[in-house]
């Protein structure tokens, strides 16, 4: 099959885009950058803007299969550019496969659609979206993920999967950032409970979205889908930030912050930024303290009974790897 990637020069983009390219399938990927690395390995590059509906409609065009990877990320920024990218991209993507007779859809969304600000513990595909979100990414996303599912039809096979908190060797963003946040001593943990997350190393994520793709097609029982993935095997989230500074060589965190103090410096946070249109990003939003201090961790079951996955990498693996790369 001739593959587009949309996203193929991000972290989760970059590493299908070299799994793909190492079993033998054409690849095309499509997104606004320059990536020598990518053009070194031969891949058919297009760049362009996602809300640029002639420039995806180009980019679909010619191929068989579309992994959707490409999205604005972040806790802040305004509402219309998480829109134009999120949204208004995925609808393109949507029409520029069923206009040029693409069969497969492979979207990668994330478990924040279904999060309500409160733990969500073993929850399942079941969960609802909630009626509202506290920043824009989960909200757009949300948005996109039903618009996926709901073109799925007999001609165009459609699918969302959910990854949590993807990490591994060569994660230009979360990795780094929480990194240089202990590095400057503004790494702390909110409150003294633990708190149970998923997350998953990016091989796995690699692996779910190849099987995902190699099992879709219309009519098959995961088409019109979403599927929460991850390690399976839940952490608190103050000892997964321990182990990932610990394997860049720095002491674990010594800082607890009250979670209640954390979200009312979220709340003032967002309110001086935007009165005073500061640029960048809040250290601290609502959408921020709930996150890091409320369970996240997910039943797999579906995942593993309807797509055959099982985690290939195990944490130690994965932590060790890590550590290996950032030393």
């Amino acid at each position: 099959m001739k593959i587009l990637v949309t996203g193929g020069g991000g972290f989760l983009g970059k590493a299908i885009v070299k799994r793909l390219i190492n079993r033998g399938d054409p690849v095309r990927s499509f997104s606004r950058g320059h990536y020598p690395e990518l053009r070194a390995l031969g891949i058919d590059i297009r760049r362009g803007d996602l809300a640029d509906k002639k420039a995806v409609l180009t980019a679909v065009e010619g191929c068989d299969a579309v992994f959707h990877v490409a999205a604005k990320p972040g806790i802040w920024g305004a509402y219309k550019s998480y829109h134009a990218t999120n949204v208004t991209g995925t609808e393109n993507i949507i029409d520029a496969c069923k206009k040029t007779g693409v069969s497969k859809l492979v979207y990668t969304s994330s478990p924040s659609v279904v999060f309500d600000g409160g733990s969500m513990e073993g929850i399942n595909e079941s969960a609802p979206y909630p009626k509202t979100y506290l920043t824009h990414y989960p909200k757009t996303k949300a948005m996109a993920e039903r618009r996926v599912l709901s073109a799925n039809d007999t001609d165009l096979a459609t699918m969302a999967l959910r990854p949590h908190l993807i990490w591994g060797p060569g994660d230009p963003n979360f990795l780094p950032r929480l990194i240089e946040r202990r590095k400057a001593g503004r790494l702390a943990r909110l409150g003294k409970q633990p708190h149970l997350v998923d997350c998953i190393y990016i091989d796995n994520v690699v692996d779910a979205h190849i099987l995902a793709a190699d099992r879709l097609h219309p009519g098959s029982p995961i088409s019109g889908k979403a599927y929460f993935i991850s390690q399976g095997e839940p952490i608190d989230i103050g000892e997964l930030m321990d182990r990932i500074v610990g394997a860049a060589g720095l002491d674990p965190i010594d800082r607890t912050v009250p979670v209640g103090l954390a979200y009312a410096a979220g709340c003032l946070l967002e309110m001086i930024y935007k009165m005073l249109r500061l640029q960048g990003e809040p250290p601290m939003t609502r959408f921020l303290a709930k996150q890091l201090s409320t369970a996240h961790w997910f039943d797999m079951s579906a995942a593993r009974k309807e797509l055959g996955y099982e985690p290939a990498i195990s944490m130690e693996e994965g932590f060790k790897r890590l550590t290996e790369s950032l030393r």
